[in-house]
């Protein structure tokens, strides 16, 4: 059962998202000794998300429309904020400005707003793990989760490491599109959460 939860949650976890893009351009911009505390932070930020879901979130989102919402209306203006930050950092980009990284408090909170305030990952989070506890029994419930919580630090772990210890052979320039493209990509994503919240009220 451990191995069924880790397996399930690196299959999510693996996917191009908003964790992901936000871990990916810490481990760039930052040394890998201030990545690290910032890369722990996202992963407890999703292991108490996923926590949540697991054990009931998901069953008060799937009953209240109204809360689905606004959780969707104002998670899409903070992920349209949040890639505006990554665009503006990425046009001031120079790989020798890891020696004046960004601020920790703000890398901190960060770690928690990509998760908290990613209304997909929230609700879809919520639905599929509530949905799944309901399958297990109480004694594959701790094994399942551990796995799945293991998964998660694997990954985000490895990534932080990988790009770090690689990034000085990276040309300057590909790290630059990567700001580039995670930030648009993420405006993107938060524009087609407020379209799918309008889309909800008409």
């Amino acid at each position: 059962m451990y191995l069924r939860g880790l397996l399930l949650s690196l299959a999510l976890v693996s996917s191009i998202g908003m964790q992901n893009l936000f871990v990916f351009n810490n481990a760039i911009n930052q040394p890998l000794k201030r990545a690290w505390p910032v890369t722990v932070m996202v992963w407890f930020a999703d292991t108490a998300l996923t926590l949540a879901a697991f054990f009931g979130m998901g069953a008060i989102i799937s009953a209240h429309e109204l809360f689905k919402l606004i959780i969707m209306f104002v998670g899409g203006l903070l992920v349209i904020w949040i890639g505006f930050g990554i665009l503006r950092s990425a046009a001031s980009f120079k790989l020798e400005s890891a020696n004046t990284p960004l601020p920790m408090k703000k890398s901190l909170v960060n770690a928690w707003v990509v998760t908290w305030a990613n209304p997909q990952a929230i609700i879809d989070t919520s639905l599929m793990f509530g949905a799944l506890r309901g399958t297990l029994t109480d004694s594959e419930v701790t094994p399942f989760i551990t796995g799945v919580i293991s998964a998660t630090a694997i990954w985000f772990f490895g990534i932080t490491l990988v790009l770090g210890l690689l990034k000085e052979r990276l040309p300057q320039k590909f790290l630059m599109w990567v700001n580039i493209v995670s930030g648009g990509v993420v405006m993107l994503y938060g524009v087609y959460l407020l379209w799918q919240a309008v889309m909800m009220v008409l």
